[in-house]
């Protein structure tokens, strides 16, 4: 399921218009690109604009709390049309709310009635009303049949680090009310958390003749014993001995596309950090992240009889004191 328009605001569902273009303003200011540099705001920017231009009118607003994310493939009389074809009158239908995966559809009748029990289809409802028998006012087969467009659907897709760094074909497999299918997908390289990936007409069945909706496979990086992301930025942890650290030194570092070279600054303590320039997640579209390897000073578990005396020898020479205020 997308994201829900108030909570991508940050208001309540009973929010007033001025509370809903205030938290708007301070959301935007916040996230706009020429402001906020980081990989993720336009696409913030994007989510926002999109859920204050259906909550900031009234009308829409209304709509998509009654239909939820599917308001814009609801005909804008649905609920004239469904309640002809049902006979009419106060024993029409009200409105829906989900139940579930699949695309399928709990309906309410007057002031939220259960209707239906475990969930309706689209196809077999609107078939039941208007296919195959009478339409409404008795006009014959088919007469007034309502076609909507099959539903959007959404499912999550886990990657590790190194997939999402490198991309490519994969084989997914995902579990509906109809069974298991096996979907071939194309990720595309430096993919990130959050990410859509869109397998057109693969969602829910469109009534009718109407086409089947969308299929969202929503990225999840999964955790990582070494890597660590932000946006398209790649955190690790570089461990060096007091040697490497005091002397200075060039070392190996992981990064998700292999190792590369680092050179660590002499006098480095734990917790400096060293930048590597575009080491990060790539972006076909932009500007590769970064990596950035924090430092961890590691000393010897054991000491050797020679390492003992150097260490001594060192402590007895050196005037350095690390508790000292700098």
């Amino acid at each position: 399921m997308a994201r829900d328009y108030y909570e991508v605001l940050g208001v309540s569902r009973g929010a007033s218009q001025d509370e809903i273009q205030q938290a708007f303003r301070k959301q935007a200011r916040r996230h706009h690109p020429d402001v906020n540099k980081d990989p993720n705001a336009e696409e913030r920017f994007k989510e926002l604009n999109d859920a204050y231009s259906v909550l900031s009118d009234p009308g829409t607003r209304a709509r998509y709390d009654r239909f939820g994310e599917d308001f814009r493939k609801i005909p804008e009389d649905w609920e004239e049309r469904v309640g002809t074809g049902a006979g009419g009158g106060g024993g029409g239908f009200r409105g829906w709310t989900t139940a579930g995966d699949g695309g399928r559809v709990r309906f309410t009748r007057g002031f939220g009635e259960d209707v239906g029990g475990g969930g309706v289809d689209f196809e077999d409802l609107f078939g039941a009303f208007f296919g195959g028998g009478a339409g409404p006012g008795g006009a014959g087969p088919g007469a007034g049949r309502v076609t909507i467009p099959g539903a959007d659907q959404e499912a999550e897709l886990p990657l590790t680090v190194e997939d999402a760094y490198r991309g490519g074909r994969r084989s997914v497999t995902l579990a509906g009310p109809s069974g298991q299918r096996t979907f071939e997908v194309n990720v595309p390289p430096g993919v990130i958390e959050g990410q859509r990936i869109r397998l057109a007409g693969q969602g829910g069945r469109g009534t009718g003749d109407a086409p089947a909706g969308d299929l969202y496979l929503r990225v999840r990086i999964q955790p990582h014993p070494r890597f660590r992301l932000d946006g398209r930025n790649v955190h690790v942890t570089l461990p060096v001995s007091p040697w490497e650290a005091a002397l200075g030194a060039t070392v190996p570092v992981p990064t998700p596309g292999g190792t590369a070279k680092v050179t660590v600054p002499p006098g480095s303590s734990s917790g400096r950090r060293l930048r590597l320039r575009g080491e990060g997640m790539p972006d076909p579209r932009g500007t590769d992240g970064d990596l950035y390897a924090e430092i961890r000073v590691m000393v010897p578990p054991s000491l050797g009889d020679r390492e003992r005396e150097l260490f001594e020898e060192l402590g007895r020479t050196s005037a350095f004191d690390p508790r000292r205020e700098r």
